[in-house]
């Protein structure tokens, strides 16, 4: 058994208020006494009012007054959970300041050992985040409230294809983290229709007087796929389609827009999707084409095929045989 996970059973142990000996808890975990006490030093330190009394009626016991247990964590639980801030801070989440508040907090229950082992843990990993507008974390506090609120707001947004940003009255329904970037997922009054609109983009945000009801059960994420299935030509029957490349290249067609919604299984050279016919034959093999030799398809042999006919289409037309 790992370490935490006998301390917090010799503690569960001494909760149910009788004095043991260490020998009686040394025997019951199957750890040496001097491991015990060592263990007795932590929970100490970790707050846990722990008392050995010496004599004939002498034991070890936990103090009445004690009520709550303290959370323990193993190496690795600390591990992820200080991951886990680094790559919320890289994605710009904007409470990273409340979730650092409470990293500490478990931080300041750790143990000398603890801490440095978690720094130990966790100095090989650093998250290189993109350059963003600061207004962008408040922009996403205020979006997410008025989500929560049902509140609806009035935005300045600028398209990428447009140098001046246009006034709109949105009803926030959620926010999405994609390739980088933040979305939010709103009805918009203008086109009476659910847009994103990439928070980044969004240069002033004000909220009205006016309320909305969310759609029930409303995910950003499903918004997300569901405008890539809108995409398909035709409903029935999938095609299994493989693709087989070196690993960067497969990441690419694995995180493209479209493509990623379809992926259904990935191994370092290899990626295999499910898709209909009509669509994969319209659109799939231009895009594939762009990646040359770097990739090679392993079926159907229809999109072989077609990507063949192509290609020799092409030479023809510049009069190469």
């Amino acid at each position: 058994m790992a370490k935490w996970d006998n301390m917090l059973s010799m503690l569960w142990i001494l909760r149910s208020g009788r004095k043991l000996t260490a020998a009686q808890i040394a025997d019951s975990l199957e750890i040496s006494v001097r491991t015990v006490y060592r263990y007795i030093d932590a929970l100490c330190a970790s707050g846990v009012p722990v008392v050995a009394e010496s004599g004939h009626d002498g034991g070890i016991r936990i103090l009445e007054s004690f009520k709550e247990t303290p959370l323990f964590f193993n190496p690795m639980e600390l591990k992820a959970l200080v991951d886990s801030y680094k790559f919320a801070k890289g994605a710009g989440y904007p409470y990273t300041e409340q979730l650092e508040s409470a990293l500490q907090k478990v931080e300041n229950g750790l143990h000398e050992e603890q801490r440095h082992d978690l720094f130990r843990q966790t100095g090989g990993l650093d998250i290189i985040a993109p350059a963003r507008p600061p207004a962008v974390i408040p922009l996403l506090r205020e979006l997410e409230q008025a989500a929560m609120g049902g509140r609806t707001v009035r935005i300045a947004y600028r398209k990428a294809n447009e140098e001046k940003a246009g006034e709109r009255e949105v009803d926030p329904y959620g926010l999405a983290y994609d390739r980088n970037e933040w979305y939010a997922v709103a009805f918009c009054h203008r086109a009476q229709a659910v847009r994103t609109f990439r928070v980044d983009r969004i240069e002033r945000l004000a909220p009205t007087e006016a309320v909305f009801a969310k759609p029930e059960c409303f995910s950003a994420s499903a918004y997300f796929r569901d405008q890539s299935e809108q995409g398909r030509e035709a409903d029935g029957p999938l095609t299994v389609i493989r693709v087989e490349g070196e690993s960067d290249t497969l990441n690419a067609i694995c995180g493209h827009w479209h493509m990623r919604h379809y992926l259904t299984e990935r191994t370092d050279r290899e990626a295999r999707f499910l898709l209909d016919a009509p669509t994969m034959n319209k659109y799939l093999p231009i895009y594939l084409m762009t990646f040359g030799t770097a990739i090679r398809i392993l079926e159907p042999a229809e999109l072989k095929h077609r990507i063949q006919d192509i290609a020799s289409g092409i030479a023809k037309h510049h009069g190469l045989d």
